[in-house]
């Protein structure tokens, strides 16, 4: 006979992957118990039906006599429970433990076979047990089992009855025809599971990636975050605060005897804490640098170099830039002339020059103060921000200096052409 195989098996091989772990395996392994238990109610209703049914052709068909039909349908009886209490928490697991699984469909077979030798209509019960063969044994394992259960109860239904030769030949034809049914849908479910299994392990693998990665990526925004709130704080605030110790002590050296100029300082220390104020409220909000807040870079350029006591010189057709470009241009600056202010002293001229170009913005900031070997060992962070900031842009810097010649720090970045802007 043929023995349809329930749909709900790979279901159950497909929702618990191996290797599974983490908050999406354990969400998953969940779903997956859920939707094992609820087909395996629908695998207990196709198990009872069939008994139901083969019940029912055993006890009502004609031939044998009462005695065998009942003693057949006395051996079908202790199937139920035998399959509730051994068989369903073996084919429950996954996947089933061999040695358990074929103990509970020998004992299986020991019941249906003698009663499919008796009465001949017992062998529709072959549509319950023989999936269960290829759902708890390995392909090998089970072929063997429902080569037995097919062909066993036919060799001896003839032994025992000695029927005519044409209803052995019909029934040693039926059943080899449901025993190749039997084995190709068999072995074709399996292959089906296997690949469902290999393909779940992948999803799980894929998804444990997939969470691996979101948190590399989340890693990386927050380090990235990091250094451009680092690189932000080091050319405002630290340059600010900076330049406030150093007119603080100005400011100390001045009282007993320049007192114009140390009330000019003064000033000039409320105007750089105001502008430290400002970057730091810009900062927080993300938005434009304070100095470029409504104004035009050159402008915005001025007024630093004003605080620095620096000149600017701008050449070429000015025009509104892309954001970054700008903000790039200024931090240089306010970097370059905190530099000169620190290391090339107060007294030093310091220069800066703006040049617009066709696709090109160049900024320059020179001074004639004592210089140094660009090629020696420096520590700090700014002469190295300087050049990740033009690197974030396509742009470059470069420091040209020697001792006792003075400093020039160049930025360049590329723009958009004049005449592609609006």
């Amino acid at each position: 006979m043929s023995a349809d195989l329930p749909l709900e098996e790979p279901a159950r091989r497909v929702t618990h992957p191996p290797g599974g772990t983490g908050a999406a395996g354990g969400a998953s392994g969940t779903k997956g118990s859920y939707t094992w238990d609820r087909s395996f109610r629908l695998w207990d209703s196709y198990f009872a039906t069939v008994w139901v049914a083969t019940l029912v052709f055993v006890l009502g068909t004609g031939h044998p006599g009462w005695c065998p039909r009942v003693v057949a349908a006395a051996l079908l009886v202790p199937l139920i429970p035998w399959y509730v209490v051994v068989g369903r928490p073996v084919l429950g697991d996954d996947p089933p433990a061999e040695r358990r699984a074929l103990g509970y469909l020998a004992g299986a077979m020991t019941l249906f076979l003698p009663s499919a030798i008796l009465v001949g209509e017992t062998r529709l019960m072959t549509f319950a047990l023989v999936p269960q063969c290829f759902m708890a044994l390995r392909l090998r394992w089970a072929l063997a089992a429902m080569s037995v259960i097919n062909v066993a109860p036919v060799v001896g239904w003839a032994l025992l009855w000695r029927p005519v030769g044409q209803e052995v030949f019909f029934n040693s034809l039926f059943a080899v025809v449901t025993l190749v049914f039997s084995a190709a849908v068999g072995s074709w479910t399996i292959r089906v599971i296997e690949q469902s299994q290999d393909r779940a392990a992948l999803i799980a693998e894929l998804d444990v990636s997939r969470h691996e990665l979101s948190r590399l990526s989340a890693a990386h925004g927050a380090l990235a975050e990091r250094e451009r709130f680092s690189r932000e704080i080091h050319d405002t605030l630290a340059q600010g605060f900076t330049s406030l110790l150093m007119l603080v002590q100005a400011v100390e050296a001045e009282l007993d005897h320049d007192l114009p100029r140390a009330r000019r300082h003064l000033s000039l220390m409320a105007e750089t804490a105001r502008q430290n104020l400002a970057e730091a409220r810009a900062l927080v909000a993300g938005g434009a640098p304070a100095d470029l807040d409504g104004a035009s870079l050159p402008d915005a350029l001025r007024r630093l170099a004003a605080r620095h006591d620096a000149t600017v010189d701008v050449t070429g057709p000015v025009r509104a830039l892309p954001a970054g470009p700008e903000v790039v241009v200024l931090r240089s600056c306010q970097e370059a002339l905190a530099n000169a202010r620190k290391h090339a002293g107060g007294s030093t001229d310091v220069a800066v020059a703006l040049a617009y170009a066709v696709d090109v913005l160049t900024l320059s900031v020179r001074d004639d103060g004592c210089g140094f070997d660009p090629a020696a060992p420096a520590g700090g962070y700014g002469l190295a921000g300087l050049r990740a900031r033009a690197a974030e842009v396509g742009g470059t810097a470069s420091v040209r200096s020697a001792p006792g010649d003075g400093t020039t720090v160049t930025v360049e970045l590329p723009v958009p052409p004049e005449r592609s802007m609006p």
